[in-house]
């Protein structure tokens, strides 16, 4: 008998659109199975991010990356560990040995597990807060022109 797969990770936001949250999705159910597989789509869902998200495009994932860290523009608990996406999901993609062994360097389930860490912060970040913010904004407006007063800036 064979039994659905439980996904150790909470789902993605509401916020989250979902060509973003599929990616997500399927990287955190295959996690368990395959932590190369899990870090290889949180990079594909990575570069996707920033390229329709953040508006940034260049020829590689790095040169994005660094756009984004020279723009300032994320919280700098983001752009620390963000490059870690790229590494992390290179160890996936190719065949990467180790200089002291000579093995092929695997991609541990941690190593997965922080790439889906960084995309749930950059997630809150570019979708969840600014919804977040909104709402709250527009039930102050609400309340604001009941009281015959001008909207907030």
């Amino acid at each position: 008998m064979v039994y659905p797969k439980a996904i150790s990770r909470g789902g993605c936001p509401k916020e989250v659109p979902q060509e973003f949250a599929n990616d997500y999705f399927e990287a955190c159910s295959v996690l368990s199975d395959s932590p190369k597989a899990s870090a290889a789509l949180s990079r594909r869902c990575l570069q996707l991010l920033l390229r329709d998200v953040a508006k940034v495009k260049h020829s590689t994932l790095e040169k994005e990356i660094q756009e984004i860290l020279d723009s300032q523009k994320v919280p700098s608990h983001i752009t620390d560990i963000i490059d870690a996406v790229r590494q992390i999901g290179n160890f996936a993609a190719h065949p990467i040995k180790s200089k002291s062994s000579g093995e092929i360097v695997p991609v541990e389930p941690g190593e997965a597990e922080l790439n889906l860490d960084v995309l749930e912060a950059l997630f809150d970040f570019y979708f969840t807060q600014p919804a977040k913010t909104q709402a709250r904004k527009n039930a102050l407006n609400i309340k604001l022109k009941d009281a015959g007063k001008p909207p907030i800036k």
